[in-house]
């Protein structure tokens, strides 16, 4: 039986109606099944962080200890089970996705906002504006992330704010280079040059004409680089240069149930599945993002 075709919308002319081009990726992005997965897990563990602050009492139920009840394995009263304190796993996990979540986005935001300026000015540009920004990107880029962000720490001090400005200096180059080569393709094009003709200042072109259009990599890259900065900031609490405690932090959670791993291991099995789940899940999301929003992709 020949399969039946789905009628176009038309609007009120009775012509088809264009999608945007953001509607046009959001048509084709919900075809792709993981990418929809990712999304709604990343959702619910966004509603998860936000509800747990009014759900749950932080000084009763996640830092609160009970020693009557430590390290006991899951049960129907703990259903991941309690930790050598007694405090109850599910209830940090579940608080402390606000730490890795903000964590992951301040930071992202902050190299964001600075990767994109330094890209947009030295893709714009040229010249040696562009020529001093990229070799100082070079030398940020040559000193390992992870070891540019132990510096920065340590030279702040540990907090929940330091760790998210190293976390997002690491992260800067990166999106500098993305921005310069998006705009690159861009700034020559006609609209811009009818920008230039007219008198637009520099600044107005690139955050009206040019920033618009190159839109696409960017958000793809600041899907992936928070899955990234989740990672980082676990790593560093996991070396104790994160969060500090008590706070449930996932990283500062695995390094405190490594200690009774062969005995509990569940004590370090729940953070570190919440950790995986979130960064597969963000980067399904930036997998599905970059195809949707490629137009050599449209079906």
């Amino acid at each position: 039986m020949a399969k039946k075709q789905q009628k176009p919308k038309l609007d009120a002319n009775g012509e088809r109606k264009q999608r945007s081009q953001f509607g046009e990726a959001w048509h084709r992005m919900k075809k792709d099944k993981g990418a929809m997965l990712g999304l709604a897990v990343v959702s619910i563990l966004v509603l998860v962080a936000i509800l747990s602050n009014f759900l749950l009492d932080y000084d009763t139920d996640v830092v609160g200890m009970n020693t009557k009840e430590r390290l006991q394995s899951p049960n129907a009263k703990h259903l991941l089970g309690t930790d050598e304190y007694g405090r109850d796993i599910l209830f940090r996990i579940l608080y402390g996705s606000r730490y890795s979540l903000s964590v992951g986005l301040v930071a992202v935001a902050i190299a964001l906002v600075a990767g994109v300026t330094l890209g947009a000015i030295a893709g714009y540009k040229g010249g040696a504006v562009e020529e001093v920004i990229m070799r100082l990107t070079d030398i940020f880029s040559s000193v390992p992330n992870m070891l540019m962000a132990l510096v920065v720490v340590s030279a702040l001090g540990q907090s929940m704010l330091n760790l998210m400005i190293a976390i997002g200096v690491t992260s800067i180059p990166q999106f500098v280079r993305i921005t310069r080569a998006t705009v690159l393709t861009v700034r020559n094009q006609e609209y811009v040059e009818s920008a230039r003709a007219i008198g637009l200042s520099t600044p107005k072109i690139i955050i009206s004409h040019i920033l618009p259009n190159s839109l696409s990599p960017i958000i793809v890259q600041t899907t992936l680089r928070v899955a990234s900065a989740i990672i980082s900031a676990s790593s560093l609490s996991f070396l104790g240069l994160g969060i500090p405690a008590p706070n449930p932090e996932w990283g500062s959670m695995l390094s405190g149930g490594r200690k009774f791993i062969r005995d509990y291991p569940y004590m370090t099995l729940y953070p570190g599945l919440a950790i995986m789940i979130t960064v597969l899940s963000l980067n399904l999301l930036g997998d599905g993002l970059r195809d949707a929003l490629d137009p050599k992709l449209k079906n």
